[in-house]
């Protein structure tokens, strides 16, 4: 029963191998997207840093995404 399953009557190679090439594709945009997010998240961070303080706390109390974007990137320093 397993082999008719995992054969599909001679498509199987064809079957397995399109999911196959989809879960690759879908690892690699989701490890590009990630790191490219990395990389604006501490762009994002840099540029808060070089602020003011008194620029910096507007910023913060202005922008609920500033606030989770440096609490994010603090805890992964």
């Amino acid at each position: 029963m397993i082999n008719e399953f995992i054969s599909m009557n001679g498509y199987g190679i064809f079957v397995w191998s399109s999911f196959l090439i989809t879960f690759l594709a879908c690892g690699i945009f989701y490890y590009k997207t990630r790191k490219t997010l990395k990389k604006y998240e501490k762009e994002f961070a840099k540029e808060i840093e070089e602020l003011s303080i008194e620029q910096k706390k507007t910023v913060l109390e202005n922008s609920k995404i500033a606030s989770k974007v440096l609490s994010s990137y603090n805890k992964t320093i």
